[in-house]
């Protein structure tokens, strides 16, 4: 037997560990950059009319891409991925993007937001045949409370109406609903093909509601087509898509304890591209959350669970 046949089971083995730990990285770098693009754009204008827009960009690559595949959906695909559209993307954005326009906290959105990996696991959990061992439990609560030490400041500050919170919170339950959907009903279709058919169905559902409700304009500063260009890249493309991958590749539960690591990376860029502070609290929090994450998604030493 040569050495390189010794090695190539070693190399498939360390690849084989290599891409779920940088599609996980990734997804937590692309969905955190979501939060940055809200706060940008709706220093121009609302959120619905820069959901519109996102997606007007987005629905526009997604034509040309499925016009130039041309892929077969079954029609079990298309319900599905219609029904992920409105769930996780009409649903779960335009509620997060209208809080954060109404004056909530990107940190209180985080936080509430955080509250989807043990819903995912008390709730959807036993619904998608996912078992969530003693020490991931653990590694749940250890989250929850890392995110708290992370967003202990804005936790603090006060809001016209408690009403406020259901913005977020219902956007939340769109995210949850909408994964469960896609680990029941397992769609056939590829990623690429599956994000361009979301992306389109979600077009249509947004610029409906911003040209309803006299939100959709025009815009003459270049900040708020830029806001919208990174939404469609990082969160669209790299975000939501990273999201697909995770799902596929780690399942339910251990894609959603990786948004434990959304807030404290969105605090890091936000400390780079609008120079807020970083606080103790925060710093702290930010090793809580990366060891409860450890908690959940490994098994002993190497081996992802």
């Amino acid at each position: 037997m040569t050495t390189e046949t010794l090695q190539t089971p070693v190399l498939r083995t360390a690849a084989g560990r290599a891409i779920p730990f940088l599609a996980g990285a990734g997804f937590v770098v692309f969905w955190s950059s979501g939060f940055i693009g809200a706060r940008w754009g709706t220093e121009y204008s609302s959120a619905v009319d820069l959901l519109a827009w996102r997606f007007l960009i987005a629905g526009g690559l997604a034509a040309m891409v499925l016009l130039v595949r041309r892929p077969r959906f079954t029609q079990r695909d298309v319900v599905t991925h219609l029904g992920m559209a409105l769930l996780t993307q009409f649903v779960y954005l335009g509620l997060i993007f209208i809080g954060i326009d109404h004056g909530i906290p990107a940190g209180v959105t985080a936080l509430i937001g955080s509250l989807q990996p043990l819903l995912i696991a008390t709730v959807a959990g036993p619904l998608l045949g996912e078992h969530v061992t003693p020490r991931q439990w653990i590694g749940l609560a250890l989250g929850l409370v890392g995110v708290g030490l992370v967003v202990a400041e804005d936790l603090g500050e006060g809001h016209t109406s408690l009403l406020l919170f259901l913005l977020p919170l219902g956007g939340l339950l769109g995210l949850v609903a909408g994964t469960c959907l896609e680990r029941t009903r397992k769609p056939t279709a590829g990623l690429v093909d599956a994000l361009c058919l979301q992306s389109l169905a979600s077009c249509v559902m947004f610029i409906a509601v911003a040209t309803a409700t006299g939100q959709m304009t025009v815009h003459g500063e270049p900040g708020f087509y830029g806001a919208a260009v990174w939404l469609v890249v990082l969160s669209t493309g790299g975000g939501w898509g990273l999201y697909l991958v995770n799902l596929r590749l780690s399942g339910a539960t251990r894609i959603s304890s990786l948004m434990y690591l959304v807030p404290p990376t969105t605090m890091v860029i936000a400390f780079f591209a609008f120079n807020e502070t970083i606080g103790l609290l925060a710093l702290a929090g930010m090793v809580v959350c990366a060891v409860a994450v450890l908690l959940i998604r490994f098994r002993g030493r190497l081996g992802p669970v």
